[in-house]
């Protein structure tokens, strides 16, 4: 690889990290419809450095069962602690605010909910109900955590047909006990192949961080893995530390050594490779549909 990352001595952040606030598009009426509706975003509750831009072009990541995960996870801005009783009407309310901001790609993710039997599946599951019924058009992409593996959970939310299953690994393996103590690589990669085995029509899609002192050589040997249980889309970002008490940033790394990840991800076989800086797992999600899966048919 003929570049090189640029090691994180201090907080200052390279020119490419650097971002502007758009300059049109109306945020705060973005923040007043999910207010209005009781939603909360991932955008908001983990920091995202593209909130600004996402909610001045009227889209938003909907993260549902509440705003407090039962994990810890160092690298995250979400609370964790004890969560709070499941709302029955979110499903509903995701589903209008899709219909009142006009999506044709529709992002939901969650908290990890450890404390439920089926760690959220079946609300996984009404809320794509609850999309399909308003936006049968739409495209609808779930990002879940790994609901500890359990297969029964990974069918319910199979069977209700979301169009992209995302579960991140987040990192390399040997990151693991720093970055997620209470995930497990290997888990998370049954996930993956798990739901493609369920149904195959589903594409799947993973995501990494990078920037935590991972090396080249594990980050593709991360996406062989992805590939090997016939993941479709990889996106991979810059970490970027969300408070002083959240893990460092090891090194920046370079736009050219993103764009060659990307370059190695199609040679590997991924359908789509979304890698670049401020990439994220739902970041301009709605390209993979507008670009690679085509127009969605009618149904019947």
């Amino acid at each position: 690889m003929a570049t090189s990352s640029v090691v994180a001595r201090h907080r200052r952040l390279p020119s490419w990290l650097h971002k502007r606030l758009p300059s049109c598009g109306d945020i705060e009426a973005t923040r007043r419809l999910l207010a209005d509706l009781h939603l909360n975003t991932v955008c908001q509750s983990a920091l995202c450095p593209n909130q600004g831009e996402c909610f001045a072009r009227r889209t938003a990541t909907f993260m549902i069962l509440g705003n407090t995960c039962t994990r810890n996870c160092r690298f995250c801005a979400v609370e964790h602690g004890r969560p709070e009783t499941v709302d029955q009407d979110e499903p509903g309310r995701v589903a209008e605010a899709a219909r009142r901001l006009g999506l044709k790609h529709v992002v939901v993710t969650s908290v990890t909910r450890d404390d439920l039997p089926d760690g959220g599946a079946g609300h996984f599951a009404a809320t794509i109900a609850a999309l399909r019924a308003v936006l049968p058009q739409a495209y609808i992409e779930v990002l879940t955590p790994d609901f500890r593996g359990d297969e029964e959970a990974l069918a319910t939310v199979a069977r209700a047909k979301p169009d992209i299953f995302n579960h991140n690994v987040e990192t390399v393996p040997r990151l693991y006990p720093m970055v997620r103590p209470q995930a497990d690589y290997r888990r998370s990669l049954q996930v993956l192949k798990k739901m493609k085995e369920l149904d195959p029509a589903i594409y799947t899609k993973s995501g990494l961080m990078v920037g935590l002192g991972e090396t080249t050589d594990e980050v593709l040997q991360v996406m062989a893995d992805l590939r090997s249980v016939d993941c479709d889309i990889l996106t991979t970002g810059q970490y970027l530390r969300p408070s002083a008490g959240h893990l460092e940033i090891k090194e920046f790394v370079t736009p050219e050594t993103f764009a060659w990840y990307a370059e190695k991800g199609r040679e590997m076989g991924f359908l789509y490779v979304a890698a670049a800086p401020f990439v994220r797992s739902s970041y301009h999600a709605a390209e993979f549909s507008e670009k690679v899966a085509g127009k969605k048919p009618s149904c019947s």
